[in-house]
C-alpha cells in the first residue's frame, strides 16, 4: 500500500518528505502538509499522534488499533490537528457503506429476513474480520434490532461474518439478507488495491487547511 499511494501522490503532483517505519525515527514535521498512515496495529497510535503534536493532519488506514481511537481523537483536538481514520478509502467501498445502511433500515421491520455477511481477502491479511466488514456490521447494528457481530457465530442479535483468507484477493464483502422464500445480496468486490490508495490520496488533498475530525462521507460529500 505504502508503494501505491507514494506513486499515486507523485502522479498527482505531490512530493513525499519522508517515509516512517519506526515512531521514533527522526521526523522534519515542518516540511510536511500531511501524512497517510497505512503501518501496523503496534505503530499506529504513536505515529499519528506524534503528526497531530507537530500539526500534522493524518489520513490513516491502519485497523487492529481502535482501542486507542478514542485517545487518539483526544491528541488530536488538544492540538488542533486534523483526522480522518477509514476501515476503507476506497470510494466504491464507502458507497456501499451508505447503500449498507439504507437497505438495513429498508429490512429492519422484516424479522423473517436473517442477515449474514462474508469477506474474502488475501492470506497476508492478519486480522479478521476486516476493518471493512466491521464497519458494514456496524451500519447493520445502527438501523436495525441486531446488537453485536460475531465470526461464524449467530443468532437473532448477532450477525455472523465468515472470514475467508485466500490467495491474492484485494477484497470481497457480501452481505446477504435470507429468508425462506428468497435472498438479497449486494456484494462489493475490489479487483486491486490501486481503489484504496486513490481514495487515501483524495482524502489527504481534502484535508489541507482543515481542523476536526472527518470521515470518507464528508470527503465524498455523502453526509
Amino acid at each position: 500500500m505504502g508503494k501505491m499511494i507514494e506513486q499515486i501522490a507523485q502522479d498527482r503532483g505531490h512530493t513525499i518528505i519522508a517515509k516512517i517505519d519506526d515512531p521514533s525515527q527522526d521526523v522534519d514535521y515542518t516540511a510536511m502538509d500531511v501524512a497517510i498512515d497505512f503501518s501496523t496495529p503496534e505503530a499506529a497510535f504513536d505515529n499519528i499522534t506524534n503528526c497531530f503534536k507537530n500539526n500534522v493532519p493524518v489520513i490513516s488506514g491502519t485497523t487492529g488499533w481502535l482501542d486507542r481511537y478514542s485517545e487518539a481523537i483526544k491528541i488530536c483536538e488538544v492540538h488542533k490537528s486534523a483526522f480522518i481514520y477509514a476501515s476503507n478509502f476506497s470510494l466504491g467501498v464507502n458507497i456501499f457503506f451508505e447503500l449498507n445502511k439504507h437497505l438495513a433500515k429498508m429490512m429492519a421491520e422484516l424479522d423473517q429476513y436473517k442477515v449474514t455477511m462474508e469477506e474474502i481477502h488475501h492470506t497476508q491479511k492478519l486480522d479478521a474480520p476486516s476493518g471493512t466488514a466491521i464497519t458494514l456490521a456496524e451500519g447493520i447494528i445502527e438501523n436495525t434490532s441486531y446488537e453485536n457481530w460475531k465470526l461464524d457465530e449467530s443468532d437473532d442479535k448477532i450477525i455472523r461474518i465468515k472470514s475467508i483468507r485466500e490467495g491474492m484477493v484485494p477484497g470481497t464483502h457480501s452481505i446477504s439478507y435470507e429468508s425462506a422464500v428468497d435472498t438479497i445480496d449486494i456484494k462489493h468486490e475490489a479487483h486491486n488495491r490501486e481503489g484504496f490508495a486513490l481514495g487515501a490520496v483524495i482524502a489527504s488533498e481534502w484535508i489541507q487547511e482543515k481542523v476536526g475530525i472527518f470521515s470518507m462521507k464528508d470527503v465524498l460529500n455523502l453526509s
